[in-house]
């Protein structure tokens, strides 16, 4: 094995940006004052890929419009830029002849590419579908695709110009997450309960070509077939099944050390695999001959490889926002960031916020955009993965992080750190609070891909303790935290992980006992409410906010609801400033007072736009401002 260090640019340290400071605070400027500081997060982050006569195709993610950019691997440059009308990003791309398919999400659309020219044509969409996950081409130039979440599989003939739809690939389940298509069958990966399903390509038969042992698998999520070999990546365990298409109860088990396959490559001319692992972000390689696995390279902490290509002597990775190379003689590994390669990057919808004082952190894919409000400055850190709760502490700030449910660290100067995985089947960290007197981070989570039971994790930086407690709230996930006199107050959604149907019908309210770590109390504040979105606990009070609008006064010494308003409905977000709490579901800010629970508008007009989650908001520690959002930039309100 040899590994070699990409440069600082391709670890996604990228550049720093000017952005405006904040307005000096002498003179204070009147409270709701509104200062632009920028865009919260920029991004070049390419989800679709694909190689054409030398060129890599790259669709970049979260951000509008869709950039589609072709990087030449001779000229180690992007030399070809499209922008696609429609759509928030783009996970599915394939190639017939020289003119290039992409599918998009937001909405499902599929479009046309002609790499020897400039045209972008809409040929398709699958509607009511959001995303076309995966795409792939048969050997006759039909172009054959899986969608989500209706978990449907459709083919677009180019020479026709008809779409067919193939209808669900197995009911129930909303997620065609791969596709691979030889003569006569369409292959597709399903999750989040995971199946493999060979398709007729003629007569629409479909059958399960899984082995059962594997069915307790989440997804089926990366396929490559070559030769009549098809190779199939298993989540959440990491393994990859080599199966004869000629005779399916014939195959091989790869099982790789990691817990997910972002990527395939199958190598016919040496009889070699090449897979790219998560969460260690590996390249690695599966001799058939030997029946040996190697490591090939690491071309950094958490590396996602999208898509592995080979040519000749030298795969070729597109990994986050870059294009890496491994040279299967020399075992060098080389890279380039396709931002100094020419795809600048672009407002992105973000994730979480947080802020410290002299700096506003904003996470979005693959990074945390950090804003120096004294130097007046934006500079981008890489992470590995999206962090979905940010809680400053003792000067650091610790990042709740989905995939598998990671903590990390960073300080203000440095770059992110792993710390520990919460496990226990967790993807999702949905809240996350610190108790300072008992000194514990409190994160919420949601749980895999077609697992029920979500979690509440109990983290000590001092000692590096975890205790994890999954299914407080039975069949339910913990959407909210707050914690007060030892206390943490649950609040949870009936939604599970991704792809399943909600077992319980309201969210429900819970006391957990930090000193005991149980649960002491469990009520339903609010009939009908699906979602306790987000809590904040003072005085002798809780008070809570659910997706249907309803904001709720809650006494834990008689455990009732002692008073109710309502606000607009939505993802919204609650944050407490002196007496004061304010609170936002992305379109205005407004002002709560707890005494009375009379709400009055704060700052109207923001129209926020981010990525799924609540409504971003924080408060700046001395309680001088709000941080939140309008639009996709970064604004400052004066208190």
């Amino acid at each position: 094995m040899r590994r070699t260090a990409l440069t600082a640019a391709l670890l996604l340290a990228a550049a720093t940006l000017a952005v405006p400071s904040g307005p000096a605070l002498a003179g204070s400027p009147p409270p709701g004052t509104v200062t632009d500081l920028g865009p919260a997060s920029e991004v070049t982050s390419v989800n679709g890929a694909e190689l054409v006569d030398g060129t890599i195709y790259t669709a970049t993610g979260g951000v509008s419009p869709i950039v589609l950019g072709g990087y030449d691997l001779a000229a180690q440059r992007v030399t070809k830029r499209y922008e696609l009308p429609t759509g928030g990003g783009a996970w599915a791309t394939t190639e017939v002849g020289t003119d290039l398919y992409v599918g998009t999400y937001e909405p499902g659309d599929l479009y046309r590419v002609d790499t020897t020219g400039t045209a972008v044509t809409k040929v398709a969409d699958v509607s009511p579908d959001r995303y076309i996950w995966a795409l792939d081409t048969a050997p006759d130039g039909v172009v054959y695709g899986g969608t989500y979440p209706g978990g449907r599989v459709f083919s677009y003939d180019p020479a026709t110009g008809t779409q067919r739809d193939y209808g669900v690939a197995v009911p129930g389940e909303q997620y065609v997450r791969s596709i691979a298509v030889d003569a006569t069958t369409i292959y597709a990966g399903v999750g989040a309960h995971a199946h493999l399903i060979a398709i007729d390509r003629v007569t629409g038969a479909k059958r399960e070509i899984l082995p059962p042992e594997f069915a307790d698998r989440t997804f089926v999520g990366t396929l490559a077939l070559e030769n009549g070999v098809l190779a199939a990546a298993l989540s959440p365990t990491g393994t990859m099944l080599l199966i004869d298409t000629a005779d399916p109860s014939r195959y091989e088990v790869v099982q790789t050390p990691d817990s997910f396959i972002t990527a395939i490559a199958i190598d016919v001319a040496r009889n070699d695999v090449y897979v790219g692992t998560r969460p260690s972000g590996t390249l690695r390689r599966y001799d058939r001959d030997t029946k040996q696995l190697s490591t090939l390279a690491v071309p950094y902490d958490g590396a996602s490889f999208g898509r592995i290509f080979v040519t000749g002597d030298q795969l070729r990775g597109v990994v986050t926002n870059s294009v890496v190379t491994y040279d299967l003689t020399t075992g060098e590994l080389t890279g380039v960031d396709l931002t100094q390669a020419g795809m600048p990057p672009a407002p992105e919808l973000a994730m979480a916020i947080a802020t410290d004082g002299p700096r506003v952190y904003v996470s979005g894919k693959a990074g945390v955009q950090v804003h120096d409000l004294v130097a007046g400055t934006s500079t981008r850190r890489f992470l590995p993965g999206e962090a979905k709760a940010m809680t400053p502490i003792g000067g650091e700030i610790w990042m709740s992080v989905y995939t598998l449910a990671y903590l990390f660290r960073m300080t203000p100067d440095g770059a992110p750190r792993r710390v520990t995985a919460f496990g226990n089947e967790q993807t999702r960290p949905l809240d996350a609070t610190w108790a300072p007197s008992e000194k514990l981070l409190v994160v919420g989570t949601e749980p895999d891909y077609g697992r029920y039971g979500g979690a509440v994790a109990l983290y000590d930086p001092r000692s590096g303790a975890l205790d994890v407690h999954r299914d407080v709230i039975a069949d339910q996930s913990i959407r909210a935290v707050a914690v007060k006199h030892g206390t943490a107050y649950l609040g949870s959604s009936v939604n599970n992980g991704l792809g399943t149907t909600p077992r319980a019908t309201e969210a429900r309210l819970a006391g957990f006992d930090l000193a005991t770590r149980t649960k002491t109390w469990e009520t339903v504040p609010v009939p009908g409410a699906k979602q306790i979105v987000d809590l904040v606990a003072t005085g002798n009070r809780v008070y809570g906010l659910t997706d249907t609008g309803v904001l709720f006064a809650f006494d834990p010494a008689t455990r009732q609801v002692v008073a109710t308003t309502t606000v607009r409905p939505g993802a919204g977000t609650l944050v407490q400033v002196g007496s004061a709490i304010y609170g936002t579901t992305g379109k205005d800010i407004w002002q709560l007072d707890p005494a009375t629970m009379a709400v009055r508008p704060f700052v109207t007009g923001l129209d926020a736009e981010w990525y799924a989650g609540s409504a971003l908001l924080t408060a700046a520690p001395d309680g001088s401002a709000l941080y939140a959002l309008r639009g996709r930039d970064l604004v400052r309100i004066q208190l």
